[in-house]
């Protein structure tokens, strides 16, 4: 199982990154200490990385529900359809977040496909397009590593930032499946317009904080309230000689739409939490899970689920993956599938739109798949072939799947990732 972090060498668990601007070259040489080396605008140059991943799939549902799609599904969410899930191209410059001296970096990266309509920011790519490829830019962030206050110092990323919380990402190398958890699609946000940053407190003891205006929402017209958000929490890693590794992070502030609740949106605040470990059991085996809890004032709603992950490696090129989830919506609103191309932006913004919802319901999740990644060489850094087999099913016998007709569904997965 894999943490959610970003690309360009970060070691920051999740997807707290370490990376800032090829213009600030110069300034980030003049911050050096006076103990350290100081780095000419070249070798910062020097220190900048441009990676492309490309992923595609397919998601069978035997069942071919009239409106094409698999309920409670957003990658692989149009049945029985091949896609186009994600084309990025990625320009970093990491940041040593173990440097004595000032640090400055930069990621910015690029996304066009499917999965972009669900991590989309109002107010910045949400116009672009409303076919089903959309363009996004998912991460544009400048990140400074300061030598203050403790041994290893702080870490800042500012501008657009994924999500810290939870297991699974948006980057299909960094997550087990081709399909997302409900937790990671219901219960986690996905983009922030703000700051993270990350005080390294001990060798093994990280505080995570931040500030933002909300999920995947910006400023103005671009927000959907007029209230900020943010997270806190703390993170440990390589305890028990290095085999266990901690994470909880809450968050809380105003999500709901003003449009859908008036002003009072502005103080009806969303409390998440979230809890996930990782356990190496030998070399080969791995066990991580994941607990999360959520409140809504606004909506006067809470789901609670719990996420388990094995992943077995078999041989050095092949890796066997399980995930089991329960996972409890109470009033029906949470979960939701949204059957327009935009019908995610337009729910988050509070506008009206085609959607598709079950009762109350306690969702259980089953996913078996199995990881194929060959080492090919010469420009590929990566390729793998994902295959999957799930059964959702409604544990209190809600019929939630397959146009609402049934009480469970069947889906069987693949995608293709290369990356360069």
């Amino acid at each position: 199982m894999t943490e959610k972090v970003y690309t360009g060498g970060s070691t920051l668990p999740k997807r707290m990154s370490r990376a800032g601007s090829a213009g600030l070259a110069l300034t980030a040489a003049l911050l050096c200490t006076d103990d350290a080396v100081a780095k000419t605008p070249s070798d910062w140059l020097d220190d900048i990385t441009v990676a492309g991943q490309i992923e595609g799939g397919v998601n069978a549902n035997a069942a071919r529900p009239a409106n094409g799609v698999n309920f409670g599904q957003f990658f692989g969410d149009r049945a029985n359809q091949v896609q186009l899930d994600q084309l990025t191209l990625t320009v970093a410059r990491a940041v040593d977040t173990t440097a004595a001296n000032y640090e400055v970096g930069f990621v910015i990266r690029g996304l066009y496909g499917a999965d972009g309509r669900y991590f989309n920011i109002a107010g910045i790519t949400d116009r672009l397009m409303t076919s089903r490829y959309q363009f996004i830019v998912p991460q544009a962030h400048l990140d400074v590593h300061l030598p203050w206050l403790t041994r290893h110092g702080l870490d800042m990323q500012a501008g657009i930032l994924a999500s810290p919380m939870g297991v699974e990402s948006l980057d299909p190398s960094l997550r087990p499946f081709y399909t997302l958890s409900y937790t990671t699609e219901y219960s986690t946000p996905f983009e922030h317009v703000g700051a993270m940053f990350q005080w390294h407190l001990t060798d093994h003891i990280d505080a995570l904080f931040g500030v933002d205006t909300g999920n995947q929402v910006s400023f103005g017209r671009g927000d959907n309230n007029h209230a900020a958000a943010g997270y806190f929490g703390l993170t440990a890693s390589s305890l028990a000689n290095g085999k266990l590794s901690l994470t909880y992070l809450g968050r809380v502030g105003p999500e709901d739409a003003i449009r859908s609740l008036g002003h009072r949106a502005n103080s009806a605040r969303r409390f998440w939490n979230d809890l996930s470990g990782t356990y190496k059991i030998s070399d080969q085996l791995s066990l991580s899970g994941e607990l999360n809890v959520l409140h809504d004032e606004g909506l006067h709603a809470n789901t609670y689920s719990f996420v388990s992950y094995l992943s077995y490696q078999l041989t050095p090129t092949f890796i066997l993956n399980y995930r089991g989830e329960i996972y409890r919506d109470d009033t029906g609103l949470l979960v939701t599938s949204f059957i327009a191309n935009n019908a995610y932006m337009q729910a988050t913004l509070g506008k009206p739109t085609l959607t598709q919802s079950a009762p109350p319901t306690t969702y259980g999740a089953l996913t078996l798949g199995a990881t194929w990644r060959p080492v090919l060489g010469h420009s590929v850094k990566l390729f793998e072939i994902r295959p999957e087999i799930r059964f959702d099913r409604a544990l209190n016998g809600t019929r939630a799947f397959n146009d609402l007709r049934k009480v469970g569904q069947f889906t069987f997965g693949v995608d293709t990732v290369l990356g360069f």
